[in-house]
């Protein structure tokens, strides 16, 4: 089993996979689009990237205002997260990714990455975040779970 990670923005979505024991995430690629809401090609590659990986879950980034409300970016992953279950059938779970992308640009400017390129790859590593999140807790009450001790 994998599990796909998703940063979804407004013309990019960084796409992240797990490995096959939901340890760890990578990053795979950013999915960029011409248009904002042609979302056509946008899904149909990630559901190529589902099928090639073996996902059995796709976390998608939730981007909840800092006071824990929803505004007008988390309405549209709401969205499409609707759109991802209709077109892969999988199961997709909202995650909070409340300053992941500056975490990701925080890691960029600390690996001494240039301005240009940071802005070429932000996505993918915010996926990677949102994803790794998702599998650390996902982790810690599996291990709860089988009674591991205290966690």
């Amino acid at each position: 089993m994998r599990i796909m990670g998703l940063d979804y923005g407004s013309v990019t979505v960084g796409v992240a996979i797990s490995d096959g024991l939901l340890l760890t995430a990578q990053g795979i690629e950013v999915i960029r689009r011409k248009q904002p809401d042609k979302l056509r090609q946008t899904l149909a590659r990630i559901e190529q990237l589902a099928k090639e990986y073996e996902v059995e879950k796709i976390v998608l980034g939730y981007p909840k205002n800092m006071n824990n409300t929803i505004g007008e970016r988390a309405e549209k992953s709401e969205e499409f997260a609707e759109m991802l279950r209709r077109r892969t059938g999988l199961e997709v779970v909202l995650w909070d990714e409340r300053l992941t992308t500056v975490a990701a640009h925080q890691a960029l400017i600390e690996g001494d990455m240039r301005r240009e390129d940071r802005a070429k790859v932000v996505d993918k590593i915010a996926a990677i975040f949102i994803l790794q999140g998702y599998l650390d807790y996902y982790n810690m009450n599996k291990a709860k779970e089988a009674g591991e001790g205290e966690v």
